[in-house]
């Protein structure tokens, strides 16, 4: 049985990079799959086909045609049969799932993956935690994405961990850049799962 990751988070926050160097990372240890979505192309799948040393087949595009919340919180009937597609074939270990971009309230059913991560990135604005929403506040794990960026667009990187420490509460939290080694703590995070 796979263990199925979802990944959400607004448009450019970084979902599809963060899977990319997640699969580049496991993929020699554990079997993958990937479910991507996007309202009405396959253009992340695509992405991840022509970048990734992984079987095409393994790489499945949702296009979901509307609000990419419903495709994994509502009415995931597409994103759960890709997923048994993948499962009859391959039987992964794990299986990314990523949604379509979305704003700060997407989240997933949790009859569709077994855990989420959510993702927001700096360049974003540092009010995103203090404006909470459902992803940020209730998802497995948040990611702060892109932290290099922090002095390139004036945050002040402790000042936005103290509000996510405020509003997450006890739930984890990683602060990414791909300027640093910090992706193998969600590497981490991830392995304790399988």
């Amino acid at each position: 049985m796979s263990i199925k990751i979802g990944i959400a988070g607004p448009v450019g926050s970084g979902k599809t990079s963060i899977i990319e160097q997640l699969t580049n990372i496991l993929k020699d240890k554990y079997s993958l799959g990937i479910v991507t979505n996007d309202i009405y192309t396959t253009e992340d799948a695509n992405y991840l086909k022509s970048h990734l040393d992984l079987e095409d087949d393994r790489i499945v595009g949702v296009e979901t045609g509307g609000c990419p919340h419903t495709a994994i919180r509502d009415d995931i009937s597409a994103n759960q049969k890709a997923i048994e597609e993948l499962e009859e074939k391959f039987n992964p270990d794990i299986i990314f799932v990523e949604s379509g971009g979305d704003n700060l309230s997407a989240t997933f059913s949790y009859e569709l993956i077994d855990y989420y991560m959510y993702v927001i990135d700096v360049a974003q604005g540092a009010d995103i935690p203090r404006k909470k929403g459902a992803g940020l506040l209730f998802s497995d794990l948040l990611v702060v994405n892109k932290t290099d960026l922090a002095p390139h667009v004036e945050i002040d990187l402790e000042s936005m961990e103290s509000d996510v420490k405020k509003n997450r509460k006890n739930k984890p939290y990683i602060f990414l850049s791909k300027k640093d080694e910090s992706i193998s703590k969600l590497q981490e995070w991830i392995e304790v799962l399988v």
